[in-house]
């Protein structure tokens, strides 16, 4: 069976409905785990979609609220924006609670400027302004992932999150995102959020992901739910997607180990 690992609370002051709910929903499509993973707070105001840092009590029983009422694992988790020059930020944040894992993601590229924010959709507009932001990202990617600090990493190219593509080949951004992978062993994450987002494909895309199975990268299907019932979404779609770029396990987690375990061959199942 297959887990959806990452998911956020209302805490974010983006998402909705009770983490209780998400782990009940994912209980009844069949899912063998789920995990909680929200936004990780900082000791200083970065922006207005994180729990505060006083809030992580409250994180904590919400995650143990859902793990009693329901049958399947709960794991307890936060996704961390990479935030280059403030890595020792995420090494604290490692010891602030029982951790089964920590999800690394990339949204600003530079101070105040997130790439998926839609109030900054205008900086991405020509040619020469898509392709300096993409660098900027892809260079904060491997750099993220050169860490060493998180379990998977997060909606790999969400550069491409409004349609803005360099002109050309794109492998040349993704192989040095790809050998990091290979040299610290980490995972990648395959996302369904941005079929949510008006989007044809997953993150990443198809030649990204093809480059991972080549390198032997392992990889976790997740949704990135900000709603309960986001759980789990299409996840048929990104079994078929992973499945035929040739892929045949996937990765659970625990206390920050991991298990490969075979993906089912068709879902639901």
């Amino acid at each position: 069976m297959l887990t959806d690992y990452h998911n956020h609370t209302p805490l974010c002051h983006h998402a909705e409905g009770n983490p209780i709910e998400y782990a009940r929903h994912a209980e009844s499509i069949g899912l063998a785990e789920i995990g909680l993973s929200d936004h990780n707070p900082m000791r200083e105001h970065l922006d207005e979609w994180r729990m505060s840092i006083e809030q992580l009590p409250r994180y904590f029983d919400l995650v143990e609220e859902a793990r009693q009422g329901v049958g399947i694992p709960v794991r307890l988790a936060l996704e961390c924006d990479y935030l280059e020059g403030r890595e020792a930020w995420t090494d604290e944040t490692a010891k602030l609670g029982n951790w089964d894992y920590l999800i690394g993601s990339v949204h600003y590229i530079q101070e105040d400027l997130a790439v998926d924010d839609p109030k900054y959709m205008n900086h991405f507009k020509t040619p020469a302004e898509i392709e300096q932001m993409w660098k900027l990202y892809w260079r904060l990617y491997e750099k993220m992932i050169r860490t060493k600090q998180y379990d998977f990493h997060a909606h790999p190219d969400l550069a491409k999150r409004f349609g803005a593509l360099p002109a050309g080949d794109l492998r040349p951004y993704y192989e040095p995102v790809i050998q990091a992978l290979v040299d610290t062993k980490g995972i990648l994450e395959v996302s369904t959020a941005s079929l949510r987002k008006g989007l044809s494909e997953c993150y990443p895309a198809r030649a990204m992901l093809e480059m991972a199975f080549s390198a032997k990268v392992p990889i976790v299907i997740n949704s990135d739910a900000h709603k309960p019932t986001d759980v789990g979404a299409d996840f048929a779609h990104a079994l078929e997607f992973v499945r035929s770029v040739g892929y045949r396990e996937t990765i659970r987690f625990n206390q920050r180990q991991r298990t490969v375990v075979p993906l089912p061959e068709t879902w639901p199942l």
